[in-house]
């Protein structure tokens, strides 16, 4: 696949896209996505999102095999074959996406059609492909029950319930579900601040936001992309998002960050690695964590800093050997996160590839002003050091369809960090700069590295910020990524296809490849209150 670059934005490009922000809030017309891209055809432009009367759908939904208790806990002699059919229904359903996407008119006039060309096949394949799971599994261990129940999915209507995660219950209950979840999901950052932080976010920017979104979403979103059909008015370049409803202006929203206090016994010192901002442009579709062994596993792009041996094959040998961007060479960890793209109808180098245009992934890949990587400490103990090759990932890629369980990202803007977003983008005012942020998990279990579904070897803090089930405390990894973009609505992170570009489904991963030594520092440093470099 040819290596992707990113061209920086022309005036006039900032000038027509930030004009787009004109038109929030009239009521009327919504540009978010102004252009459809050169090389798109017919198939991506009648993928437009509609959403008018409250009767069009927008997605496909499908039960997320990979977090099913049944998988808790693969043996790891069947874990590669696990791992490579979860990576196949991962691709099952960006297929039947793409049909879906060709053939939507004729899905919102015959829903019948719907079954038969689409949801009825796409059962099939998932049927066999969760029993090839159950005979690996059974092979070594005592066969999982009951994953044939996950094949069958549905189609999204537009303003569901599912779209409450972003409309309605994205407002009051994804921004109380990542407050409360603040103790498990933001979890830590409950403790530190970020999860009740979640919640009054939910009804300070969330509720006009997420329950005007819903329905201006699916009102504004829905008659502009339909009328475009992903063109002049298009609600997506590539006809899946984002939409005017995934966007607030941060002006609006009420501070809603608390820090919490560091208890005596408490870790207060930080430890900051500086591994620049992906300047040599290294991205791909892969995800070792996830889909070790298969090519586009992520079916969208990362940004790479840190480790460059990274992709769909690398082992833990091979990131213990490859090159790091870290000035600090006894990091050779990897970090990684889905591209932002500016949606200015400019074509990046993956037009035509998988993981890129061929995925609904389009626009000019933004390199960010700043990435600061930083390791914090906990608020109620000391830390002790991470496992070399511990895996972590933060957030969930699928959290428009799975619900806001897992999503733990955050939107907003230098000079109104004290603001923060889950479930929408922001719209920064003229001199701000967006700002994602990531906080990590930070108590693992003292023994895994890794675990089948990628989750239950790490958690978060309780909101009390105190690990649980036994737990340690560990450096925090706390991410921050900053984009000089246009004021506006015409920016997204890449997604899998069927997600629909959602904010709330940005997400962060995290290998760690510390040398013995320097993992040393950074524990020495949190532990004694210091800040260190």
């Amino acid at each position: 696949m040819p290596r992707t670059s990113r061209k920086r934005s022309t005036l006039a490009n900032r000038a027509i896209v930030a004009s787009a922000a004109l038109l929030l809030g009239g009521g009327g017309l919504v540009a978010v996505n102004v252009y459809a891209s050169a090389g798109e055809g017919d198939s991506n432009q009648s993928a437009t999102r509609t959403q008018n009367a409250g009767q069009s759908v927008s997605t496909i939904d499908c039960p997320d095999v990979a977090t099913q208790d049944q998988l808790a806990n693969v043996p790891d002699a069947a874990r590669p074959e696990v791992d490579r059919n979860l990576a196949l229904i991962d691709s099952q359903i960006t297929e039947a996406y793409k049909r879906f996407a060709d053939e939507k008119a004729q899905i919102e006039r015959d829903p019948q059609f719907a079954d038969n060309a689409i949801l009825n096949p796409l059962k099939d394949k998932r049927a066999a492909t969760l029993e090839r799971i159950a005979l690996s599994i059974g092979r070594v261990a005592e066969r999982p029950q009951g994953l044939e129940g996950l094949a069958p999915c549905t189609l999204r209507a537009g303003n569901s319930p599912a779209q409450g995660d972003q409309g309605q219950n994205g407002g009051q209950n994804g921004g109380q579900g990542d407050g409360q979840n603040g103790g498990q999901d933001p979890g830590q950052n409950g403790g530190q601040g970020d999860g009740q932080n979640g919640g009054q976010q939910g009804q300070d920017g969330g509720q006009g936001d997420g329950q005007n979104g819903g329905q201006d979403g699916g009102q504004d979103g829905g008659q502009d992309g339909g009328q475009g059909d992903g063109g002049q008015n298009g609600g997506g370049q590539a006809g899946n998002g984002p939409e005017a409803s995934d966007f607030v202006d941060i002006t609006t929203v009420q501070p809603n960050v608390k820090k919490a206090r560091t208890a005596r016994g408490g870790s207060k010192g930080t430890f900051t690695t500086d591994c620049g901002v992906n300047e040599a442009g290294k991205f791909n579709s892969d995800n070792v964590i996830v889909a070790p062994g298969v090519s586009n596993g992520a079916h969208h792009m990362h940004d790479y800093v840190g480790n460059q041996a990274n992709d769909a094959f690398a082992t833990d040998d091979s990131l213990a050997a490859g090159e790091t961007s870290c000035l600090n060479q006894g990091d050779k960890s990897t970090y990684y996160w889905p591209v932002l793209r500016l949606q200015n109808g400019q074509d990046e180098a993956d037009a035509n590839v998988d993981g890129g245009g061929k995925e609904g992934n389009v626009g000019e890949i933004q390199t960010p002003s700043q990435v600061t990587l930083t390791f914090a400490g906990s608020s109620k103990s000391k830390v002790t050091a991470m496992p070399r090759f511990l895996r972590i990932i933060t957030g969930d890629a699928k959290a428009f369809t799975n619900g806001d369980a897992n999503a733990n990202a955050s939107w907003s803007c230098t000079g109104f960090e004290d603001r923060q977003l889950k479930d929408k983008y922001p719209i920064c005012p003229e001199g701000s700069q967006v700002v994602r942020s990531f906080k990590f998990q930070s108590c693992w279990d003292g023994q895994n590295a890794d675990s089948a579904n990628h989750r239950t070897h790490v958690a978060f803090a309780d909101q009390n910020g105190r690990c649980q089930n036994g737990f340690k405390a560990i450096p925090q990894l706390q991410q921050r990524v900053v984009y000089d973009v246009p004021p506006g609505p015409g920016f997204a992170v890449d997604s899998f296809p069927e997600q629909l570009h959602k904010p709330i489904t940005d997400h962060g991963d995290f290998i760690n490849v510390f040398d013995d030594n320097l993992m040393k520092k950074v524990v020495n440093c949190v532990n004694g209150g210091r800040k260190c470099k």
